[in-house]
C-alpha cells in the first residue's frame, strides 16, 4: 500500500506514513516508507530492464524527455513507451550521452515516434514527428498571426487522420499522392507569406521568424510528419510518451524534488512496472502484494 500511494497515486512520503497511522493504526516512519520503496525497486528491477529491451525491439515506440530536479540540480526524465509497455529512467544528461547510457535507443530500428527534438535525429532508425505539437504550432500561426494556411494545413492533417481512422491503417496510393500533393502546396503558399530573413552579417545563423522555422520542419521532414498515413502502426501523435511524462511531474508539484538520485531510480522503475501493468489492465495493488510475496507478476512484453 505505501508503494502503491507513493509510486502510483504520488502522495509524499511523510503523508503516505500518516495515513498508515489514520487508516491502519499503524504509524510509520518516513525510513520505513522509503524502504519499503526501495525494496521494491530491488524487486522489480530485473522486470524493468526486460520491459526496456522489449521497447528496443518494438517495430514502434515513443520517445519523449522532461526536466526533474534531484538534490536540487536538474535531471532529465527519459521516457519510452509503447501501447503496452512503458519505460522510465534517469540521467543528468538530456540528449546523446544519456541515449547511450541507457543503451535502449541506440539499438533500436523500428520507427520512432517523437517531437522533433535534434539528437533523437542522429539515431539510426525511422523516423515519425509528432502532429499534436503541430497542431498546436499552426494554431498559433493562425491565430496569433493571421496566417491562412496555417488554418488550411491544420484541416488537412485532421482530414488526413480521420481518413487513417476510416480505413483502418496506411491510404491508398491515389490519397497519399493527393494528400501530399497537397501538404506541398500548403507550405509554398506558407512560404510565400514568410519569405526568410536575409544574413545578418553577424556570426551564426540568422535569426528566423517562428513561422519560418516551422515550414522549415514540416517542409524538411514531410516524410516523417506524413508517415502516420503511409506505415501501418503509425500514429497521428506522441501521446503515449507524453501521457507518461505527465505523472512524474504531478509527482514533483505534490511531493517536491527528489533528494537523491536513488530516490529518482527507484521512482522510475517502479513507475515504468506500474504504468506497463496498468495499461495491460493489472490490478496494481494486487501486484506489488505478489512481488513482496516474491513472486513479481511478469506482463506481456509483446
Amino acid at each position: 500500500a505505501v508503494v502503491h500511494l507513493t509510486q502510483h497515486h504520488m502522495l509524499p512520503a511523510q503523508r503516505t506514513a500518516e495515513l498508515m497511522g489514520d487508516l491502519f493504526d499503524l504509524p510509520l516512519s518516513d525510513a520505513t516508507v522509503l524502504a519499503a520503496v526501495d525494496e521494491a525497486r530491488q524487486r522489480l528491477e530485473p522486470t524493468v530492464t526486460a520491459i526496456g529491451q522489449a521497447i528496443s525491439a518494438a517495430p514502434i515506440a515513443h520517445a519523449d524527455e522532461t526536466g526533474l530536479r534531484v538534490g536540487g540540480k536538474l535531471h532529465w526524465l527519459h521516457v519510452l513507451a509503447t501501447g503496452l509497455l512503458t519505460w522510465m529512467g534517469i540521467h543528468p544528461q538530456r540528449g546523446k550521452k544519456a541515449f547511450v547510457a541507457f543503451g535502449l535507443l541506440t539499438s533500436f530500428v523500428g520507427t520512432l515516434i517523437h517531437d522533433g527534438w535534434k539528437p533523437y535525429r542522429d539515431l539510426v532508425c525511422k523516423h515519425a514527428l509528432c502532429n499534436a505539437h503541430h497542431l498546436r504550432e499552426l494554431t498559433y500561426v493562425f491565430e496569433e498571426m493571421g496566417q491562412a494556411w496555417a488554418n488550411h494545413l491544420i484541416e488537412m492533417l485532421v482530414e488526413v487522420c480521420h481518413e487513417v481512422t476510416a480505413a483502418g491503417g496506411p491510404l491508398s496510393a491515389d490519397r497519399i499522392a493527393h494528400f501530399r500533393s497537397l501538404y506541398l502546396e500548403i507550405i509554398a503558399a506558407g512560404e510565400a507569406a514568410n519569405p526568410r530573413a536575409p544574413p545578418s552579417g553577424k556570426r551564426g545563423r540568422t535569426r528566423q521568424s517562428k513561422a519560418v522555422n516551422l515550414l522549415h520542419r514540416l517542409r524538411t521532414y514531410a516524410d516523417d510528419v506524413l508517415r502516420f498515413m503511409t506505415d501501418p502502426g503509425v500514429p497521428f501523435t506522441n501521446n503515449l510518451a507524453e501521457q507518461a511524462v505527465r505523472m512524474p511531474k504531478v509527482k514533483q508539484k505534490v511531493s517536491g524534488c527528489f533528494r537523491t538520485l536513488a530516490g529518482a531510480q527507484s521512482f522510475c522503475t517502479i513507475r515504468s512496472y506500474l504504468d506497463t501493468l496498468r495499461k495491460q489492465g493489472v490490478n496494481l495493488f494486487h501486484a506489488l502484494t505478489q512481488t513482496f510475496q516474491g513472486n513479481v507478476p511478469q506482463p506481456r512484453f509483446a
